[in-house]
């Protein structure tokens, strides 16, 4: 079965006020639209655009709740992943997520200490770890993503000071102690750190060649002046993905969008351990246990070439992957060439065009901003577009993997 589903998109402030709704064919109301949930989250479980299909059910969530043998096939718990379409116009907050056994030992503990899933303190609101993927939608996606080498950081820090000798407890900590004591002084925000990130957003401003990570202090400090994230920012690498290339957040790895709009796949899950650049909790001695401090080079994800104009994202170990297939990538159009395997349950949004997807018992279209919920016992899906009426067109389907 093909099931259309949608949602509303989450309002948090950070949101773009016109990308998502400009991808959906929506009319833009001037409020941010940050989030497309497309799963059955919780949080935001999609809506099902045709209840008459599934015995009534409103939700996704209710369907699979009410129906798990038919929405899930026989002996799934659950659906491993949630798809999201991003549209960020302000950074997201640095953050780091756990490993599975980090997420399993700290949600024991939090519940054994009896603290509210919903209370701002709680950092573990289940027991699942949150690995997660980005496709660039836009021409161009901005992000910061993993400790890079010292060296690097080092001379982004020398090129702010400028010789005046006003960053050197920086420089020094970094040189003589290494990452992980640097970040621990600054996410402490002490006075002396929090005077550091003031004077590292006026130099910066001072910079005749800038690099990208010290034109990103000079951005973040104008929102941030004394949030020590800013100064973190510069041990991280500035990433600039061009539409099509992704990212990939495994756990452990520092990271914050910055700004664009991408298609994000994740295990469904809240666990979020916050490091700077946001209003909320900053768990300190937690999110230094959970971050991963060895720098290495940003963590770019290359798409496995399927067949010509399909190109599956499927990082090892993580259950989901996520499958594009696009005209543009064909030499004469899809036709019906597009075969897409199902892992399970899945999930298609159209990005661009239109394309009829075509299952082993139904089929169905999808527009530009439409997407639908497939149930496993259509096994594989083939994806066609007509290439005699030129236009592009590209879809999106999130798999088990």
């Amino acid at each position: 079965m093909f099931l259309g589903i949608t949602n509303t998109p989450r309002d948090y402030a950070w949101g773009s006020r016109t990308a998502i709704p400009e991808l959906l064919g929506r009319t833009v109301t001037g409020q941010p639209q940050a989030e497309l949930w497309l799963g059955a989250h919780p949080g935001s479980p999609s809506v099902v655009v045709n209840p008459a299909m599934v015995g009534g059910a409103d939700t996704l969530a209710d369907w699979i709740r009410e129906e798990p043998d038919a929405a899930l096939g026989g002996g799934a718990e659950g659906l491993p992943f949630l798809l999201k379409v991003l549209a960020a116009a302000a950074p997201l907050s640095l953050q780091a997520h756990p490993t599975p056994e980090q997420a399993r030992d700290g949600f024991a503990r939090e519940e054994a200490a009896g603290i509210p899933v919903d209370a701002g303190e709680r950092n573990y609101k289940d027991p699942y770890p949150k690995p997660e993927l980005v496709v660039a939608l836009s021409e161009r996606f901005e992000a910061l993503s993993g400790f890079r080498p010292v060296d690097e950081a080092l001379a982004d820090i020398v090129r702010i000071d400028g010789g005046t000798g006003r960053t050197a407890p920086l420089a020094d900590r970094l040189r003589d102690q290494g990452l992980e004591e640097t970040v621990r002084w600054l996410v402490t925000a002490d006075d002396d750190a929090r005077s550091l990130v003031r004077v590292l957003g006026e130099l910066a401003t001072a910079v005749e060649d800038p690099t990208p990570n010290t034109a990103t202090v000079v951005d973040l400090a104008a929102s941030y002046p004394d949030d020590p994230g800013v100064a973190v920012a510069l041990l991280v690498h500035r990433v600039s993905l061009a539409r099509g290339e992704a990212l990939y957040l495994p756990a452990g790895n520092i990271h914050a969008y910055l700004e664009g709009l991408g298609i994000e796949l994740m295990a469904p899950s809240d666990n979020v351990l916050r490091g700077g650049l946001t209003p909320k909790h900053v768990d300190v001695p937690e999110l230094l246990h959970v971050l991963d401090f060895t720098p290495g080079p940003p963590p770019l994800l290359t798409p496995e070439p399927v067949a010509p104009g399909v190109d599956r994202f499927a990082p090892a170990g993580v259950g989901f992957a996520l499958v594009r297939v696009s005209s543009a990538g064909a030499t004469a159009g899809l036709g019906a060439g597009g075969v897409v395997p199902l892992g399970g349950p899945s999930i298609a949004i159209c990005t661009e065009g239109a394309v009829t997807l075509v299952g082993a018992r139904s089929a169905t279209m999808l527009r530009r901003g439409e997407s639908c919920y497939v149930t496993p016992d259509e096994g594989t899906v083939t994806v066609e577009t007509d290439a005699a009426g030129g236009g592009a067109a590209t879809v999106f389907i999130a798999t088990p993997a």
